[in-house]
């Protein structure tokens, strides 16, 4: 699944589309992984927009990458969030954790 990215004023913002769900959450890490230690981002925006499903894969897949930018330091925000993947977020409670933001 690749992944369209645009960087302004220190905040990289990386557009995830399509599903993401057990398939996808592996290649999804190594190229959120690739462009964070790339261009080390003091910000990194993560657009939700076109995901059309989100199984817990993309839990990890975020957690993951939170992970990592706090470890740079860095921060991390999660917006355009469409229903589906809130709910399975909103379960897991990731968005006491990352900053999030419903579509």
């Amino acid at each position: 699944m690749p992944i369209r990215t645009q960087e302004e004023n220190g905040v990289l913002t990386v557009y995830l589309s399509g599903d993401i769900d057990h398939a996808s959450a592996r290649s999804m890490m190594l190229a959120l992984d690739r462009e964070v230690a790339r261009r080390a981002p003091a910000t990194l925006r993560v657009d939700m927009s076109a995901v059309t499903f989100m199984d817990s894969s993309g839990i990890a897949v975020l957690l993951r990458t939170w992970r990592r930018l706090q470890e740079a330091p860095g921060a991390m925000e999660v917006v355009a969030v469409p229903h589906q993947p809130w709910k399975v977020f909103a379960a897991a409670g990731l968005p006491k954790i990352i900053p999030m933001k419903a579509l």
